[in-house]
């Protein structure tokens, strides 16, 4: 019957999971109705195509904090539902820090392959490392006259604790990474690239023989064919020796990293001409919702309690409230992890593989070997692969971040240990909990009385001696007397014909012993 209720347990799990995982949170222009903004888009675009002057639709998406596997998440949603409204232009409300070098780069990806719609860039005050070079993949660069944009320079924390600039490796891929994007949109190379390299220098060259000017690096000019015909004057003061590339707005538009400084939201929509005010995508209950339930405390929560709900329903028949519990906070933990842009099927498919390993262990095989191992650590790996990002290439390993992750799931894990073993010694005496276990009652002997038509798992009584009919490994079935039931050992695997004794009943579970002295093998 353990196993039963753990199976049933399992496909309820694999169920609300593929109904989370499969139907996550559709993005809108307006939070509080997503298929009215696509129809207020819509005819928008409609009504302004019949009037002379007619002036685009436009959205703005805000992304005022630091880039990080859930934020992206939430971004790349957002702006695909921007692109399935038919808007004209998509608007990047930008102040980050920056953040994680792979999803920066998986965000600049996402804009550049963006054909059908004018992406915008709008800095009201910082966009720095990351987020510089995110605005830069933008087709157009917007900002206020104080805002500042740059300094992309790549640094990774050391086992010391202190920042360090990264090894030469990953800081190729990513000033190429700079470079390329400045290309394709049309923007200083040089400059792009020194966002990331505080070694080179930037200088306004002038040709000799053509006149036309143009800002290089140090670098590049080096290894130009022509290198002869190009006199470099001064340097930029802000691209000098031993330091990032940064710049204001009023500076930025000066050097051709920027295209326009503006006043603020309503000056935005002139110079884009798009229809005024622009709606801006808030956040929703569901962002929120995400939010929270990826806070380290709240996930530790929630391991917590779905472990303590699954060991409650296994010791109970079918599926009880500790069932649904654990469900419940599973189900929730890997599908804010999957709009979290840290989890996917890989994760939920080893969890449940781990549990299937667990159950082996305990219900089939004896003792505790190669399958209990491996149903931990796969359990328990697949938690901590869910509540990060890994990267094969680029950043590497964040070490401090992986074993606060391993740290936070080994917690969890040891504080269900605590948690059960009170629930073993004290179940029946806290009020409420009883209720979820079924309990023997207790009677006096000579008042007890069983009806001859109740199943025979209710009619054998501890102590009582039968046969085994069927192997017992754990599990079989035994004669007590000219009743048939099932019953399980505590562990050892017992022939047939041999003499058992039951030792314990707890709801449909008999439990029996082999009787001493008999042939067992």
């Amino acid at each position: 019957m353990m196993i039963q209720s753990f199976l049933r347990t399992s496909f309820l799990f694999t169920g609300l999971a593929v109904c989370l995982v499969m139907n996550p949170f559709p993005g809108a222009i307006r939070a509080e109705d997503p298929v009215a903004a696509d129809v207020d888009v819509a005819a928008a675009k409609d009504a302004a195509a019949k009037r002379p002057n007619a002036k685009r639709t436009a959205v703005i998406l805000p992304f005022k904090e630091d880039i990080n596997p859930l934020s992206g998440a939430l971004l790349k949603r957002k702006f695909e539902a921007a692109l399935d409204s038919g808007v004209d232009v998509i608007i990047f409300d930008i102040h980050s820090p920056g953040g994680f070098t792979m999803v920066t780069f998986e965000l600049m990806d996402m804009v550049l392959d963006a054909d059908d719609v004018e992406t915008v860039a709008y800095i009201e005050k910082d966009a720095i490392s990351g987020a510089a070079l995110f605005a830069l993949a933008t087709d157009t660069i917007l900002m206020k006259p104080d805002a500042r944009m740059g300094d992309a320079g790549e640094i990774v924390m050391g086992e010391d604790g202190a920042f360090r600039y990264t090894e030469a490796k990953s800081r190729s891929v990513l000033a190429q990474k700079a470079r390329d994007t400045a290309a394709a949109t049309g923007r200083s190379v040089a400059l792009a690239e020194k966002m990331t390299d505080k070694d080179m220098v930037v200088y306004r060259a002038t040709n000799k023989n053509t006149g036309e000017e143009r800002l290089l690096s140090d670098k590049e000019h080096a290894s130009m064919q022509d290198a002869g015909d190009w006199e470099l004057g001064t340097p930029i003061r802000e691209a000098g020796k031993e330091m990032f590339f940064i710049a204001n707005g009023q500076r930025a538009v000066e050097l051709g990293m920027a295209d326009q400084t503006v006043s603020g939201k309503e000056d935005l929509a002139r110079v884009l001409n798009v229809q005024s005010p622009i709606p801006e995508v808030q956040r929703s209950w569901v962002d929120t919702f995400v939010l929270v339930l990826n806070m380290k405390f709240f996930t530790f929560l929630l391991l917590l309690i779905g472990l303590i709900a699954i060991a409650v329903e296994l010791s109970a028949p079918g599926i009880g409230v500790g069932g649904l519990i654990s469900c419940l906070c599973f189900g929730l933990f890997f599908w804010s992890r999957f709009l979290g842009g840290t989890s996917g099927w890989l994760e939920v498919m080893l969890f449940l593989m781990g549990l299937l390993f667990i159950a082996a262990e305990v219900f089939v095989i004896p003792g505790f070997g190669v399958a209990g191992i491996m149903g931990l650590a796969l359990s328990l790996g697949s938690l901590v692969m869910a509540s990060r990002r890994f990267s094969m290439a680029g950043e590497g390993i964040d070490w401090t971040s992986l074993g606060n992750d391993v740290a936070l799931v080994l917690g969890a894990f040891l504080a269900f240990l605590v948690a059960g073993i009170v629930l073993t010694s004290y179940m029946g005496q806290i009020p409420g909990l009883s209720r979820l276990t079924l309990q023997a009652e207790m009677a006096p002997a000579d008042s007890f009385v069983t009806a001859d038509s109740a199943p025979a798992w209710q009619r054998v009584q501890i102590g009582q001696t039968g046969t085994t009919v069927s192997p017992l490994r754990p599990g079989g079935r035994v004669q007590v007397d000219d009743m048939m039931l099932d019953v399980v050992t505590e562990g050892d695997f017992v022939d047939p014909g041999n003499p058992v004794r039951v030792i314990a009943k707890q709801g449909t579970r008999v439990v029996v012993r082999l009787i001493e002295d008999s042939p067992n093998v």
